[in-house]
């Protein structure tokens, strides 16, 4: 028996060793710039103290008086980039784990998306195009508040034919075992998400969608179906109505690869998360915090998200993959933006 002790040793360290271009994130990559405001910067623009909008034709001038007016602070964000960049973080070696494709502007603002991606060791291959500028979202600070301009300018912009068909992106798409789209990227680009996803379907990967808003499921049903029969992993958030009958729906839908049982991860905030597989409906309790620690919940979705995938990509249980979430989740509220501290203390 003694000759075969170390075997076991040796298969958790293979099991711990990830490569690089593992996990595949593709969506709207937006440069968040984020600045303490006054009142009179909201007000002209018509902005309330505690809102998410898009960018309408008044508030175009805003991002560049945001950076003029006030001392900003930049970060690589977007739903999809967002989730991305927590699960490197969780993962810290080897860097580049983490591969994102989106659509940028050959603009200042977009090379400093280039530089904030490089920061946070995400391998991020942007299509960048002339005609659109890149992807800001305005994140105006007043006292507890945050109101969130977006403008998807270039992200709207993704072109399946000139980036993701290319040999040598395509091949990073081939690299990967897990894959992670956010629902917004079913307003830019449905062909190049079906592609993606018939590719993980077709070599038995995980395929993951997030349902992301409300307005997706509602305005945009009928992509979302075309993309439901790919998806391994589910993923939405409290403003869904009825989780628990949604999960069961969602549970129920129509699957191309039926190697693997579709999975409903829904998050409900401080109430706990809600995982249904097969006929079992789990519910997670969340990590405590206090209410005074809690300085921003706007990026938690994301960084659920990103804790998940960490733990995924290493093939953990789903109850690991929770756990990662949560813990990814309550750093991330306790910092302004989608922002964290140089490494984790998950365990």
């Amino acid at each position: 028996m003694a000759s075969d002790e170390p075997k076991p040793k040796r298969i958790k360290l293979e099991e711990k060793k990830l490569s690089q271009n593992t996990l595949f994130g593709m969506g709207n990559p937006l440069l968040d710039i984020c600045a303490v405001v006054d009142k009179d910067f909201l007000d002209k623009y018509g902005l309330k103290p505690n809102d998410q909008i898009l960018a309408e034709e008044k508030h175009k001038e805003m991002f560049e008086e945001i950076v003029k007016k006030f001392k900003v602070e930049y970060h690589a964000g977007g739903a999809t980039q967002n989730s991305v960049k927590v699960a490197q973080w969780m993962i810290q070696e080897p860097h580049k784990v983490a591969t994102f494709f989106g659509c940028i502007g050959k603009d200042m603002f977009g090379k400093i998306l280039k530089e904030k991606a490089e920061e946070a060791h995400v391998d991020a291959h942007y299509y960048e195009q002339s005609e659109e500028p890149t992807g800001t979202c305005a994140a105006c600070i007043t006292g507890d508040n945050r109101s969130l301009v977006a403008n998807l300018a270039a992200a709207n912009c993704y072109k399946k034919e000139k980036h993701l068909d290319l040999e040598e992106n395509w091949k990073l798409v081939e690299k990967a075992h897990v894959y992670y789209i956010a629902g917004f990227f079913l307003t830019v680009s449905l062909e190049s998400i079906l592609k993606v996803a018939k590719h993980a379907s077709e070599n038995n990967k995980i395929f993951c969608l997030n349902l992301s808003a409300p307005f997706i499921c509602e305005f945009f049903k009928e992509a979302l179906m075309k993309v439901m029969p790919y998806v391994d992993i589910l993923f939405g958030n409290e403003t869904t109505e009825d989780i628990e009958e949604i999960a069961k729906k969602a549970q129920s839908l129509p699957k191309e690869n039926k190697k693997r049982q579709r999975i409903v991860v829904f998050t409900q905030g401080k109430e706990g998360t809600v995982m249904t597989k097969g006929d079992k409906v789990e519910t997670f309790p969340v990590l405590e915090i206090d209410q005074s620690e809690i300085v921003d919940t706007t990026g938690a979705g994301d960084a659920f998200v990103g804790g998940f995938l960490s733990q995924l990509v290493q093939d953990k249980t789903f109850e690991q993959c929770i756990h990662a979430g949560h813990y990814s989740a309550n750093v991330i509220i306790r910092h302004a933006g989608c922002t964290f501290p140089e490494k984790p203390d998950f365990h």
